[in-house]
């Protein structure tokens, strides 16, 4: 039976695909292929996908559809009957949920109820779900560990990821689905997002223009390589989610439950400055950057930091690609994408 993956052609849907072909599984792709950022970056990352699978069209198929749309995931639903469904399509963007809430709206609470209906009218061995390291919100206690509370968001992005976690426990609790919530720490790598600082900066220092640097560099990220995060979403999705036995409804612990749901975080455990980032970047390009100081932006926090000891427990992975390694891989990889 086929796992389904929503977002496939997005920048950790595509990655995670790739290694599911590689290894011989069979696969059916959605995405809308919306204009968030160029489509054509999309159609790239497909048609590598496409190229892969050609010795064995059977492994993969792909429908342009909108999560959003209840009709259309139903019957996808219907036709594929997937085993396990990887849903990692999303409205993404933490300043852009300031500028078009409805958009998130759609995507990330009514797409992920279609998602979730799907998975429990047709018995889905297992749902493996995006959420995001932003759902810790105001929090200033690093590294960030799954056991601490997340109720307070600083954008609507991360309080839609929060609502997607809270939604699949009543899921696995009311159906008995098993789902797993994973919480990506700031992801970067080769065929990224054009909307995040890597290919932003990349972009700018090739060019000569200025890279808008905010918290006047005083930022520090859990920058987490792509080739990792695939990884552990795979080895996540290989082991359904299960009740934790030693579970205290007088003590919860928000990490686990009575019910099949757990969390993750999947991050590097090595928060960096934003500033090493750029000194990196600058190097690997061999060009300097024009830095343009600017406060902290609305909805952004200043560090992120994963305690992955219990991703690590569970499926004995954790990320851990330096991110001088990383940073190199990425910059000959744009090099040469911007190069055609």
């Amino acid at each position: 039976m086929a796992f389904l993956v929503t977002g496939a052609a997005g920048f950790i849907g595509a990655a995670v695909c790739e290694q599911l072909l590689a290894r011989g599984d069979q696969l059916v792709g959605v995405d809308n292929l919306n204009a968030y950022y160029d489509p054509a970056l999309k159609q790239a990352r497909l048609a590598r996908l496409q190229a892969q699978a050609a010795s064995c069209p059977s492994l993969w198929r792909f429908h342009q559809l909108d999560i959003a749309d209840g009709t259309a995931i139903g019957e996808l639903f219907d036709a594929v009957r997937p085993s396990r469904v990887l849903h990692l399509a999303a409205q993404a963007g933490v300043r852009h949920s300031l500028l078009n809430p409805g958009a998130y709206v759609q995507s990330n609470l009514v797409g992920m109820g279609h998602i979730l209906e799907g998975c429990r009218h047709h018995e889905v061995e297992h749902l493996v779900y995006a959420s995001s390291s932003s759902v810790y919100g105001g929090n200033l206690n690093l590294p960030f560990i799954e056991h601490q509370a997340v109720d307070h968001p600083v954008s609507l992005y991360a309080a839609t990821k929060k609502a997607n976690e809270l939604m699949a426990h009543s899921y696995s609790h009311l159906y008995g689905l098993p789902a797993t919530g994973l919480r990506f720490f700031t992801v970067y790598g080769p065929w990224g997002r054009p909307d995040m600082a890597p290919m932003l900066f990349a972009k700018a220092i090739l060019t000569g223009q200025p890279i808008r640097v905010f918290n006047h560099g005083r930022m520090r990220r859990d920058f987490t390589y792509i080739d990792d995060i695939a990884e552990g979403v795979i080895r996540c999705l290989d082991k359904p989610a299960t009740a934790n036995p030693s579970f205290d409804c007088a003590a919860p612990d928000p990490s686990s439950s009575w019910a099949a749901h757990r969390i993750f975080n999947i991050g590097n455990s090595r928060p960096e400055e934003l500033l090493h980032f750029i000194s990196l970047l600058e190097q690997a390009l061999d060009r300097k950057a024009i830095q343009q100081l600017e406060p902290i932006q609305p909805g952004d926090v200043e560090a992120t930091a994963a305690d992955t000891s219990a991703l690590d427990a569970w499926v004995g992975f954790r990320p851990n690609t330096p991110l001088e390694i990383g940073v190199a891989r990425f910059a000959a990889w744009f090099r040469e994408f911007t190069q055609h």
